[in-house]
């Protein structure tokens, strides 16, 4: 690779990190082509992009991060880095989904929010994290409790008078 290649390498690779809501790095040695092929199916219908990197590019385009020491240490052997853009936790996902088929699949650190996860906490925490639709979920049912309470509340006096009236109606009938 020619120098000014690597330049452009290293911009590109700055650029989406810089774009990223979270990456998962992982060590795919021993995998065969079809099980790689198939993992990149997987990624590209979560809307996650992935590339096989040299790690000397990925340390280069995070040199000026307070992580790149840490993130450095595992940058070893073969890395691929999955980039997640829209959730945080999709790349996570395909990749705890995907280990579970097949162990050849290392998970070797996540990168989110400036600080690097080692392989536990991205199969912890990382992947559990809710999806963008599971959160508006979370955020409408929230906002939706109080008015079901009010609604509960103005409804209980004629809710108890229609008991109270069956009660005595049953009362004398019986």
């Amino acid at each position: 690779m020619l120098r000014s290649e690597k330049v452009t390498a290293v911009d590109g690779l700055k650029d989406q990190f810089a774009k990223m809501s979270s990456a998962v790095f992982v060590d795919f040695a021993g995998m065969t082509v079809e099980e790689v092929s198939k993992l990149r199916g997987r990624f590209r219908a979560r809307g996650v992009e992935y590339k096989v990197i040299k790690n000397t590019l990925v340390k280069q385009a995070l040199a000026d991060k307070p992580f790149s020491d840490s993130l450095g240490k595992v940058l070893r052997g073969m890395t691929g880095v999955a980039w997640s853009f829209e959730e945080p936790s999709a790349a996570a996902r395909v990749v705890k989904d995907f280990v579970r088929e097949n162990e050849k699949l290392k998970i070797k650190a996540g990168l989110m929010d400036g600080q690097v996860l080692n392989a536990k906490q991205v199969e912890e925490q990382l992947a559990t994290l809710p999806s963008k639709d599971e959160a508006r979920a979370m955020l409408l049912a929230t906002f939706n409790a109080p008015a079901q309470t009010f609604v509960r509340l103005i409804n209980a006096p004629a809710q108890n008078m229609v008991l109270v009236l069956e009660a005595k109606r049953t009362k004398d009938a019986g």
